[in-house]
């Protein structure tokens, strides 16, 4: 099915599939924000994509548009073609993990099923890339998502950090240069009500660290009982 669709009508469906996955639905101004395009333009795409054959989109008027399982499939398909590149670039090649994602999103519309398979077994069939993400499996299956948003925790909690958003290549350096990684171990001192900053105890560092809520929205964890 893919032989027919557009790398741009790629990019629409990895989107919406990245907002609906946390949303419900996505409205045309998400997109539009996402895709960095007009809202018009997002509104024509979404009519063509929900009348192809077979419709890759349902689109209802001010409640937004969700995946078919057919688009569903061409997202995950593009997502395990890009979660892999990432993890290839930066295990292989050496890239750093804040500038594999720009080069993945150009990769990904093109290379072969083969070479997929290729870069997949290189890697020994990988569950997640560098910034913690899951990666599709061969049949196009995501485990379902335990991460809790870090700006969720409070003093006391402790947690693994599994994922950070692999989008704003500086809050990675940021975060690197910290040692917030995934799989490292951090404990909630502090929460200031007032500007919602975290003050944290990272695994392995003596100093703490006072965060704020631009930052922890963006870092997923798991919860250490």
């Amino acid at each position: 099915m893919r032989e027919n669709l557009t790398h741009a009508i790629e990019d629409y469906l990895k989107a919406i599939y990245e907002l609906t996955s946390t949303e419900g639905r996505a409205s045309t101004n998400d997109l539009a924000e996402q895709l960095d395009v007009r809202p018009a333009s997002v509104s024509g795409m979404i009519k063509k994509l929900s009348e192809t054959e077979p419709p890759l989109v349902e689109y209802e008027k001010h409640r937004g548009v969700i995946l078919t399982p057919e688009g569903q499939k061409v997202a995950l398909e593009i997502i395990r073609h890009h979660r892999l590149l990432e993890l290839y670039l930066h295990q292989m090649l050496g890239y750093p993990w804040d500038k594999v994602h720009d080069e993945a999103d150009r990769l990904e519309h093109v290379i072969s099923e083969e070479f997929e398979a290729r870069i997949a077994a290189a890697l020994g069939d990988p569950l997640h890339d560098p910034h913690g993400d899951p990666i599709p499996t061969i049949d196009l299956t995501l485990p379902p998502s335990t991460v809790t948003p870090l700006n969720q925790l409070r003093p006391g909690d402790h947690a693994i950090i599994r994922r950070v958003r692999d989008t704003d290549a500086d809050l990675l350096c940021f975060l690197e240069d910290r040692g917030l990684v995934p799989q490292i171990e951090i404990e909630v001192v502090e929460y200031s009500p007032f500007d919602d900053n975290l003050t944290l105890q990272i695994e392995g560092q003596a100093e703490k660290l006072v965060l704020g809520p631009r930052i922890t929205g963006q870092v997923f964890v798991d919860r250490v009982k």
